[in-house]
């Protein structure tokens, strides 16, 4: 069967983007296609996801995750900020350029837009470059409507209800 690459959008302002782009990974490790990660925001603290894929790349490595931010944007870091998420768009495009995937996440790309570290010209620059056969998905809340219409799937994670709104802190294994 002739693999046809989708792009792939995970995005609202519900809970589980990322989760739902990491096992997406699993399931493609499953059968048996490499899959490069790229967290553009997340970085310095490791999620038990990732804690978990670090046990996969123990028997294979066919799974890789690069944490490429720098963690919570604030006024004080904006120019680190920009200038890392900058470096990680040049690594994603080499990466979607290499032939050595056939899966890559970018996660938190979305975000990345919305808070002015990337612009939307990045975003279709790297549609336009992706192999036919190469997976692509993006997450993070309020992707933009020109990624909407050239994606495949789009899946929208909508908030009801968190144990926020109560005052629950994250818990680990189910928030990180």
């Amino acid at each position: 069967m002739e693999r046809h690459g989708l792009i792939i959008v995970h995005t609202g302002d519900g809970k589980g983007k990322t989760t739902a782009a990491l096992g997406l990974a699993l399931r493609a490790f499953g059968a048996g296609l490499k899959i490069l990660i790229l967290q553009f925001i997340k970085g310095k603290k490791k999620s038990g996801e990732l804690n978990a894929l670090d046990v996969l790349k123990n028997f294979s490595p066919s799974i890789e995750v690069k944490q490429c931010g720098l963690g919570f944007i604030t006024k004080e870091n904006f120019a680190e900020q920009k200038k890392s998420a900058r470096t990680a768009l040049e690594l994603a495009k080499t990466e979607i350029l290499s032939g050595a995937w056939d899966l890559i996440i970018l996660d938190e790309i979305n975000y990345s837009v919305k808070f002015g570290l990337l612009d939307a010209e990045d975003i279709s620059e790297l549609i336009k470059i992706r192999p036919p056969q190469l997976h692509l998905v993006f997450t993070g809340r309020d992707a933009l409507p020109a990624l909407i219409d050239a994606a495949d799937l789009v899946t929208e994670m909508k908030l009801i209800k968190h144990p926020f709104q109560k005052g629950i802190s994250a818990q680990a294994g189910i928030e990180f």
